[in-house]
């Protein structure tokens, strides 16, 4: 079983489950400068607002990524492997420090009862130990690692529930041509009354060329988003010159606070996460330590 069954790095559970609604907000700045690691302090890949990550568990978790790389048949350099490592790591500290300073506190009860539950996973205590050493921990950075772990997914649980479930979204099909004067000639079908729709089923015989509901945001063309947010219902946009080609865009109809498709709300979600830890990084006194 790979770190990703136990450990739970970030990027890979970025949306598993939900729980009580959160504020998107930045953790405070910390009010002191953190004191630099005393020589007999733990080697550490970085220092996150005074928090060490230690350099055992960064090895722990490179020699795990490679693992699953290997195991998967992807590649990527080892400079790539070393800073997704990284990126992961503090990621999970801060998620883990806004967690603490948001009152969460994982105590040894439940860190036993996950590290209970793990063992019955791999099917015992003497498998789980095997796990520990083969992948690069003791007991000790095991704990600490987990804990860190549950603290940050806890927090990404409420950043990500906090995000809404509906949004004002369009609901339009498209005419997309490959000739601008094909789509002029339609354009000017459209003015003297033709059906959209009749056209658009003539080019989309499958979908009639429906693009679905969606909220700002979704579609790679600016242009077209612009159109399908500023027509009201009915309405029809002339020639859109897109990378895709000439596009004619009909809005069927339009909400307020439309429920998100599930892929939606997962751009969403992931959208939000990744803003609040930008502003994180922002916000922090980060010290890398490994070249």
């Amino acid at each position: 079983m790979r770190l990703s069954k136990i450990l739970i790095p970030i990027t890979a559970v970025l949306l598993a489950g939900c729980s009580a609604v959160a504020a998107l907000q930045p953790t405070p700045t910390p009010t002191t400068t953190p004191e630099p690691p005393t020589p007999t302090s733990v080697p550490a890949a970085a220092i996150v607002n005074g928090e060490i990550i230690p350099l055992s568990d960064y090895n722990a978790s490179l020699q795990q990524l490679k693992a699953a790389q290997q195991e998967a048949g992807t590649a990527a350099t080892p400079e790539e492997q070393q800073q997704m490592v990284l990126d992961d790591l503090i990621a999970q500290t801060l998620l883990a420090q806004s967690a603490v300073q948001g009152g969460h506190m994982v105590d040894d009860a439940a860190l036993q009862a996950r590290i209970d539950q793990f063992s019955t996973t791999l099917g015992g205590q003497e498998k789980l130990a095997d796990w520990i050493i083969n992948n690069g921990y003791d007991d000790n950075s095991f704990h600490s690692s987990l804990r860190r772990s549950m603290q940050a997914g806890w927090q990404r649980d409420q950043l990500i529930a906090a995000v809404p479930t509906t949004a004002e979204q369009v609901h339009a099909r498209q005419i997309l041509l490959l000739h601008e004067q094909t789509a002029n000639d339609l354009y000017d079908q459209l003015k003297a009354g033709a059906d959209f729709a009749t056209l658009a089923y003539r080019y989309d015989p499958l979908t009639g060329g429906d693009l679905g509901w969606f909220p700002r945001g979704v579609l790679t063309q600016p242009a077209v988003e612009e159109a399908a947010f500023s027509l009201q219902t009915g309405e029809f946009s002339p020639v859109i010159p897109t990378s895709f080609g000439y596009q004619i865009l009909q809005v069927i109809d339009k909400e307020s606070a439309h429920p998100l498709s599930p892929e939606a709300l997962l751009a969403a979600q992931q959208k939000a996460l990744m803003d609040w830890m930008a502003q994180q990084k922002s916000a922090a006194n980060i010290q890398v330590q490994v070249p």
